[in-house]
């Protein structure tokens, strides 16, 4: 409702400076706008306000999962008394937010399910997270503002920043039943009834995302995923890739994946054990899939050494 114009600090400062040095009558010139064209932006950056992992109910479950535009994106303006009386009955307005990143999502899902209309919504979220991008226009990793900024991890980005161009293409998924999350959050986490646990228990861990994150490992841990070709080659060879977090030692098991006609998916170990003894904080990692061509089927890594239970963070 006020116009303003964001600075950053260096600039504020100047300003700052000359308001001082004015003896209180700092002057200010107001021109005409103006438009510039220039690649020395770097975009995508993740907003200040975006919420930041890790999950408080499901530590075990990486959150966030993906990043999209949602910083002044022009949007249509609901007929309500907030946009009529504070706005004057504006058709479109500039806004941010969760409720702006969302739409974009749900639309490049819908494009992508109207490619793959056999694709489940667990396929749908894989191919969204193991073909984002991590480093933005300048070829750089990609920001997160705060303070200060820093360069992104995966609990300001998930994944990284959606790329629908390579979603339908994503080579492999990790593909999940809805019977995988009765057996995993009713049964596992308590919440479900002896009647409709049967299922063995299992670590939410286990769990078949796009992602991995270990909140406390004290002692070797091993967790178990599956991928399923959807690449248009039947015959493909993927190898693993991995970029283990700092202070972990992480080892697949096979470290190459067969494709065929007959065997269209194929399931993984990775083993996490910790190489350094210290408390606290969490390190970021990857493990990527590679065929030797374009797929690169990437997914985030959070873990989180623990030595004491009764410590939580020391720095």
């Amino acid at each position: 409702m006020i116009p303003f114009i964001l600075i950053d600090l260096e600039v504020a400062y100047h300003i700052l400076q000359y308001c001082i040095s004015t003896d209180g009558t700092p002057r200010a010139k107001i021109s005409l706008a103006q438009t510039t064209f220039g690649t020395g932006v770097p975009a995508p950056k993740v907003a200040v306000f975006s919420s930041r992992g890790p999950s408080a109910v499901y530590p075990g479950v990486l959150k966030p999962d993906i990043a999209a535009p949602g910083v002044n994106i022009l949007a249509a303006a609901p007929q309500i008394p907030y946009y009529k009386e504070q706005l004057g009955g504006v058709l479109y307005h500039f806004e941010s937010g969760t409720s702006m990143a969302t739409p974009h999502v749900s639309g490049i899902v819908a494009l992508l399910k109207s490619l793959h209309p056999d694709w489940s919504p667990a396929a749908l979220k894989s191919a969204l997270m193991t073909t984002a991008l991590t480093t933005d226009n300048n070829g750089i990793p990609i920001q997160a503002d705060g303070n200060p900024v820093k360069i992104a991890d995966a609990f300001d980005y998930g994944a990284g920043f959606v790329n629908p161009t390579k979603a339908d293409d994503p080579g492999l998924i990790y593909d999940i039943q809805p019977s995988d999350y009765l057996r995993f959050f009713d049964c596992t986490g308590g919440l479900g009834t002896n009647d409709n646990c049967t299922a063995p228990r299992a670590s939410v861990v286990d769990l078949n995302l796009p992602s991995i994150a270990i909140p406390s490992l004290k002692a070797p841990q091993t967790v178990t995923r599956t991928v399923t070709n959807v690449g248009r080659q039947t015959n493909a060879v993927y190898r693993a890739v991995l970029q283990p977090p700092p202070g972990v030692e992480m080892s697949v098991e096979p470290s190459v994946l067969v494709f065929d006609a007959k065997r269209k998916a194929q399931s993984f170990k990775v083993a996490f054990k910790a190489t350094r003894r210290f408390q606290g904080d969490y390190t970021f990692g990857s493990l990527a899939w590679h065929d030797g061509g374009s797929h690169w089927v990437r997914i985030p890594v959070a873990v989180r050494i623990v030595i004491q239970d009764l410590y939580s963070t020391v720095s």
